[in-house]
C-alpha cells in the first residue's frame, strides 16, 4: 500500500494512510514532504541531471488541507552546471498547501576530506519499540514503525520507518522516503501532550551532507518552547551508518 496514487501528470490522490494527527480528517504533511522530494528527484533525472544531489530541502507549510486530490507544480529557479535551485509546490483545491525549495549540487569524491559529522547514536535495534498511537491519533501515525529512547520531555532519540511506498507503482529514492518521515521529529519527542498544548510546525528545513541509505531514519531531537508562543524543534538526522544532516522546524505554541 502507498500514501498516494497518481491520477494525472501532476495530480495525486491521498490514500487512507495519510490521515493527520492534529485532525484525522486532514492530511498529515509528512507524506506530502516526501512526495515533493520525490518529484524534485524525478524531474532532475528526467532532465538528465543525475549528477546532482539534493543538499537542502526547505519546506513552508501554508496551512491545513483535506483528504482530497492534490496538484503539484515544479520550476527550476536557477539552472546551472554545478548547482541548481528547484521549487516545487503542492496545492489542494484552490489553496496552496506546501512549497519546497531544494538546492542540488554536483557530486564528486571528497572521501579524503570527509569528517566533522556528529557521533552516531544507538541504532534502531538497540532502541526500545514505542507506540506513537499512545500520544497521537490518525492513520499516518498508525502506518509507521517507531523506536524511541526519551531522555526527558522534548529530548530524545527516535528511529522511524514505514513499509508503505510514497506513490503507488513508483520507485522513490531513500532520500525521498526519508523526507516523508522527517516531520516525525516534532511529534515523537514531545515536550507536552498534544491534548494540553498545540505546537504545529510552520516549516521544515533539512540540510544534508550526504544522502541517507536504508529504511530507518534516526532523529536525535531537542524541542524548545519559548516564553512568547514560539518554539523550535531541532534534530540531527541519522541513518544506520551515521549522521546525514540536520533539520529545524518553527513551532507555534498554544496552550489548549
Amino acid at each position: 500500500m502507498a500514501y498516494f496514487r497518481r491520477t494525472g501528470v501532476t495530480t495525486f490522490d491521498p490514500t487512507e494512510h495519510v490521515g493527520g494527527a492534529w485532525r484525522t480528517d486532514e492530511q498529515h504533511v509528512a507524506p506530502s514532504l516526501g512526495l515533493l522530494a520525490h518529484l524534485v528527484e524525478t524531474d532532475r533525472d528526467e532532465r538528465g541531471r543525475g549528477d546532482l544531489a539534493v543538499t537542502r530541502l526547505s519546506y513552508d507549510i501554508w496551512g491545513t488541507y483535506p483528504l482530497r486530490e492534490v496538484d503539484t507544480r515544479l520550476t527550476v529557479l536557477r539552472a546551472g552546471r554545478t548547482v541548481e535551485l528547484v521549487e516545487a509546490e503542492l496545492t489542494c483545491g484552490d489553496r496552496r498547501a506546501i512549497t519546497v525549495r531544494a538546492w542540488l549540487a554536483r557530486t564528486s569524491d571528497t572521501t579524503a576530506l570527509a569528517g566533522g559529522a556528529p557521533p552516531p547514536v544507538s541504532g534502531p535495534q538497540e532502541t526500545p519499540a514505542w507506540d506513537p498511537a499512545t500520544v497521537w491519533p490518525g492513520s499516518f501515525i498508525e502506518s509507521i514503525d517507531v523506536r524511541r529512547a526519551l531522555v526527558e520531555p522534548g529530548r530524545g532519540t527516535v528511529w522511524v520507518r514505514t513499509d508503505h511506498a510514497l506513490v503507488e507503482d513508483e520507485d522513490a529514492s531513500p532520500l525521498a522516503r526519508a523526507a516523508g518521515l522527517l516531520d516525525a521529529a516534532n511529534g515523537m519527542s514531545v515536550r507536552a501532550h498534544p491534548r494540553e498544548v498545540a505546537f504545529p510546525n510552520l516549516d521544515l528545513t533539512a540540510h544534508l551532507h550526504r544522502s541517507p541509505r536504508g529504511d530507518w531514519v534516526g532523529l536525535d531531537t531537542t524541542v524548545t518552547f519559548g516564553p512568547t508562543g514560539a518554539g523550535l524543534t531541532q534534530a540531527v538526522v541519522h541513518d544506520e551508518h551515521g549522521a546525514v544532516g540536520a533539520l529545524a522546524q518553527s513551532l507555534v505554541v498554544r496552550p489548549i
